[in-house]
């Protein structure tokens, strides 16, 4: 394999990335929805999307929310933004971060993912807002506006306007992915291909037959969303970190990597999950004594896919970044 990028212990030569925020969150003048983080050209073939991490809560979100201190923190995917942050920043990937919360929007899910009958006045009839459609997540609770939790039930007092759902979408669903489909191909154009790493963090998954839990869930839509020698590295990477990892079970990759990966055009996808536990504290509201360690190991998993992904960029013929 072709080492074409620094080693771990070596300082990136990458300089600073440049933000750019874009979107808008509904109730919070002047509160971007995202941030993208970037280099021009990329020094690595590799993008990092946190869309659960959002923590700009507009008062009125949080005013019809049920019990929001209980309910919203437990949809976030609690502070993992902070993991892809140092990661980009040591290995040069390009990073994509949501503000917008959870709670009022879920990135992960389609557009018309939606459970109407949370939406005031129901679905519309000639769809002026959305089609009509209710999939199986919105049914479960958990579609395009999450629902409910388990341990509380409902999470809103009271219906959400058609009007609100729309400014959501604009404001937040829309241009969120039109940045990540943007990010995606800009990198994809520099190497040949490119790898989006959709982080997020998942709560403690149950031990079974007194063996310990997976700390890291890779899902790759059953090989639908990324080549198999690139899930082989990352398994290599988390293997080499002595720490333990499943595959696709519970997690297999959600709308993210159903809308953005392409194989066939060189857009590989994964999503990363990581037990809370490993990073956050005891009470997994704030940053633990296991965060550096754990940015060291996705830090790591990055390096190594990133030159595997080069590799097929290659192998495509498509491959530039050594000219330039």
């Amino acid at each position: 394999m072709n080492r074409t990028f620094a080693s771990q212990s070596e300082s990136p030569a990458h300089g600073s990335a440049v933000p750019v925020s874009g979107g808008f969150v509904p109730g919070l003048e002047g509160t971007p929805a995202f941030t993208v983080w970037g280099h021009d050209p990329s020094p690595v073939p590799v993008v990092i999307a946190v869309p659960h991490a959002g923590r700009s809560y507009p008062q009125a979100l949080v005013s019809h929310m049920r019990q929001p201190a209980f309910s919203a923190p437990r949809l976030e995917d609690r502070l993992v933004d902070l993991v892809g942050r140092a990661v980009a920043e040591r290995t040069g990937a390009a990073l994509l971060v949501a503000h917008a919360p959870r709670a009022m929007i879920d990135l992960n899910r389609a557009s018309d993912d939606v459970d109407w009958d949370m939406i005031g006045g129901g679905a519309p009839d000639a769809g002026p807002v959305l089609p009509p459609s209710s999939g199986r997540r919105a049914r479960s609770g958990l579609g395009l506006v999450p629902r409910r939790l388990p341990g509380l039930g409902e999470l809103w007092k009271r219906p959400i306007a058609h009007h609100e759902l729309a400014a959501r979408i604009a404001g937040v669903h829309e241009p969120y992915h039109s940045a990540l489909a943007a990010l995606l191909e800009g990198v994809r154009a520099r190497w040949g291909a490119v790898l989006l790493i959709d982080l997020h963090s998942m709560p403690p998954l149950p031990a079974r037959a007194g063996e310990p839990s997976a700390q890291f869930v890779v899902g790759d839509r059953f090989g639908a969303a990324c080549d198999g020698a690139l899930v082989a590295e990352a398994f290599a990477a988390l293997g080499q970190a002595q720490r333990l990892a499943a595959h696709n079970r519970p997690y297999a990759g959600g709308y993210v990597l159903e809308r953005h990966a392409r194989r066939t055009a060189g857009i590989n996808c994964l999503q990363l999950e990581i037990d809370r536990r490993v990073y956050l504290d005891a009470a997994m509201a704030e940053p633990g004594p296991g965060l550096g360690a754990t940015i060291e190991v996705v830090a790591a998993l990055v390096q190594r896919m990133a030159i595997a992904v080069a590799d097929l960029g290659r192998e495509r013929g498509l491959w530039r970044a050594a000219a330039e």
